[in-house]
């Protein structure tokens, strides 16, 4: 398969390692120094974009890609008050785009466990749930889009939180009633770590994610770049790993 990579910073050059190493081509790089090469005619060399840009830029990438017709692979966050309109934009065109705020098949089962934790203590009412999370310096947004999608899952399964309430680290802030607590540190070269809170009175459970390194993120973006080649709609990683 030939791949285009849209962005190309330092997980997509671990794409691009992890790709070529799965038997890949990568048939263009789009960056920053050379935008105009971002045509249909040299996209339509490619099967399939990985888009790792910035959350300026993501949606405009994404939508020329479902402009072009080529499935798009998104792994971009900060972006995601226009997520809804690019995949109704998507389904209206027949194209294909997969999006995810986290590649890596680890987190997206950390996300599963989450969920279920969420619900069960649901039914218990006494504990109180919180996030933490850790990256690197560079990261422009937060909270992450990893613990975004944590604290969606917990508003999914527990009807006592409804709203993110986010702070950097030494920021004082008070917790209202509904308010799920994100707490985002930046230290370093970390790639991840997420630790959602469940704590009590009697005790306490925690679950945590960490990220060693990037190469779990380069692996899910290739997986579900193979997964989408020739098919058409809205994926997300859930899809890809039968979750």
């Amino acid at each position: 398969m030939k791949i285009a990579l849209v962005g190309y910073g330092k997980l997509s050059k671990i794409v691009e390692q992890v790709a070529k190493e799965r038997g890949h081509e990568i048939g263009l790089i789009i960056n920053s120094q050379n935008l105009h090469e971002f045509t249909q005619e040299n996209i339509s060399k490619c099967e399939v974009v990985i888009e790792l840009s910035t959350p300026e830029n993501a949606f405009d990438n994404i939508l020329r890609c479902i402009d072009f017709k080529i499935p798009v692979v998104s792994g971009t966050t900060g972006w995601y008050t226009h997520l809804h309109d690019a995949e109704k934009y998507c389904v209206e065109q027949n194209a294909c785009m997969l999006t995810a705020t986290n590649f890596s098949p680890g987190v997206n089962i950390f996300f599963k466990i989450n969920e279920q934790l969420a619900g069960y203590i649901n039914k218990l009412k006494d504990y109180h749930i919180s996030i933490d999370e850790i990256h690197h310096i560079h990261k422009k947004d937060h909270p992450s889009g990893t613990a975004s999608t944590l604290a969606a899952g917990i508003f999914a399964n527990h009807k006592d939180y409804h709203t993110i309430k986010a702070s950097l680290e030494n920021e004082s802030m008070e917790i209202n009633s509904g308010e799920l607590s994100i707490l985002s540190r930046r230290d370093g070269e970390v790639p991840g770590t997420h630790q959602v809170n469940y704590d009590s009175a009697i005790d306490s459970i925690q679950i945590t994610h960490t990220a060693h390194n990037r190469n779990g993120f380069a692996l899910g973006a290739v997986l579900a770049a193979e997964y989408i080649y020739n098919k058409q709609g809205v994926y997300y990683m859930s899809d890809v790993l039968g979750l």
